[in-house]
């Protein structure tokens, strides 16, 4: 019997043999754990982190405002995305890291392209 933690491996590998950031369009990585949920930029030409934001930040500690997962999936997506424009970076491969997309994921995603980050 195989954890769902391999079977999350194998789905990981597999979309990361086809998915791959450059500096024209950096990957953005999601990672959810049981209460928090985690994005980054990546340029993987380069192997470097451009930045991150995560249900821990303090952007998002400082509102007032608490809701369930889905909401603060939504606004960690506004919020990447916000960077991401700040930066100057306006498409992005979109890296769900072997998560079934659905849920918290897909929240996140549809929030940053509201936002108006393409991919």
């Amino acid at each position: 019997m195989r954890t769902k933690t391999e079977i999350r491996a194998w789905r990981k590998k597999r979309i990361r043999k086809k998915i791959r950031g450059s500096s024209l369009r950096p990957r953005l990585s999601v990672f959810r754990s049981a209460s928090h949920i985690y994005a980054q930029v990546i340029n993987d030409d380069e192997h470097k982190t451009l930045f991150a934001v995560s249900s821990l930040s303090n952007e998002l500690k400082a509102s007032e405002e608490k809701g369930d997962k889905s909401t603060v999936a939504k606004k960690v997506g506004a919020l990447v995305a916000k960077k991401c424009l700040e930066n100057d970076i306006k498409k992005v491969v979109f890296d769900r890291n072997g998560f079934v997309y659905h849920g918290r994921i897909k929240a996140l995603a549809d929030a940053a392209r509201e936002a108006g980050l393409e991919f």
